[in-house]
């Protein structure tokens, strides 16, 4: 294989650039031709591309975002467009696909690879919900993100004897609520994976924790709940505690990568180009026990994720 490309799509992510360069540098250090796709599949579509070699990647590992930018692509998923997307590949000589980004990016990659065209997918989004993988690139970045923002409202918090009800992002993924709860001491934590009352999981943990003299509550929710100003409204009805809700929003997904997701994307890039140059496709790469591994796309995308109920018990243990 001698010419592959490289994009990212969906949401971006903290360390997509790291892994780009990764991609970048391990090609060009093997002989190979890049070309960086700009705005994802839609950049396919409009024959949006570049070359790029070991300089074109320098001074971006601790940037956030996507030097390559992003976006949705509707017309990708139709018959048409793929095929637009693949005249491209064949214009510009491409070989293979490095594809950084979530489960719909995935399946953009799989039905490249079904078409001939062999695709790596590189796990990039910052919900940790791709099944296949421990980490997705950007998850510990924005779980010290959340972490970082969190603590900063505890001091207005504490000094005004409030509660805060804190929505926090990942979809229909409960990872950063449930870990970022633990991190910064929720009194209560409400993930889509664990159905619960709310009469009975948060007010009656806040009736409980002020029976011990507990004065301000933090309460984190997964943006799959919603519902963040009903619920503050209800817990200052029912509580008598002054209460506000926040949406953190999109601050959530920006910022320079952390180490550990600097190293994830690393590896993983090496790891996509070497499948690629023994002629591999279909496959997504995972880290499993800290260990890159590959999966099969189809494989990776039906996989299901068990609850961590050992984490979630520990969360409301040690924070009452």
């Amino acid at each position: 294989m001698n010419t592959i490309g490289v994009l990212t799509s969906g949401g971006d992510s903290p360390g997509m650039n790291a892994a780009i360069r990764a991609v970048v540098r391990t090609a060009c250090e093997n002989g190979m031709t890049v070309y960086g796709i700009n705005r994802g599949y839609q950049g396919l579509i409009d024959d949006d591309l570049c070359e790029l070699n070991i300089r074109s990647v320098s001074d971006i590992i601790h940037r956030g975002g996507t030097m390559l930018r992003s976006a949705r692509c509707p017309a990708f998923k139709e018959e048409a467009g793929m095929q637009k997307a693949i005249d491209t590949l064949k214009k510009y000589g491409i070989e293979g696909m490095v594809v950084i980004g979530g489960d719909g990016s995935f399946r953009g990659a799989r039905d490249l690879s079904l078409r001939g065209v062999p695709c790596i997918g590189i796990p990039g989004t910052i919900d940790n919900d791709i099944v296949s993988s421990d980490y997705t690139i950007g998850y510990d970045t924005c779980l010290n993100t959340i972490m970082d923002m969190v603590d900063r409202l505890r001091d207005t918090v504490e000094s005004h004897s409030r509660c805060i009800v804190v929505e926090v992002m990942g979809n229909k993924c409960g990872d950063l609520t449930l870990n970022s709860g633990i991190a910064v001491g929720a009194t209560a934590i409400v993930i889509p994976e664990i159905k619960s009352d709310i009469e009975q999981h948060v007010i009656d943990r806040i009736r409980r924790t002020q029976k011990t003299d507990k004065k301000h509550f933090i309460i984190m929710v997964a943006e799959g709940i919603g519902g963040v100003e009903e619920l503050a409204k209800k817990i200052q009805a029912e509580c008598g505690v002054e209460s506000r809700s926040i949406v953190l929003g999109h601050v959530q997904r920006g910022g320079s990568p952390s180490a550990r997701d600097r190293v994830l994307a690393s590896r993983m890039g090496y790891e996509a180009v070497q499948l690629l140059m023994k002629g591999i496709g279909n496959r997504v790469v995972v880290m499993k026990n800290d260990k890159i591994i590959d999966y099969d796309i189809i494989e990776a995308l039906t996989m299901k994720k068990p609850v961590d109920d050992t984490l979630y018990n520990i969360a409301h243990e040690i924070s009452i």
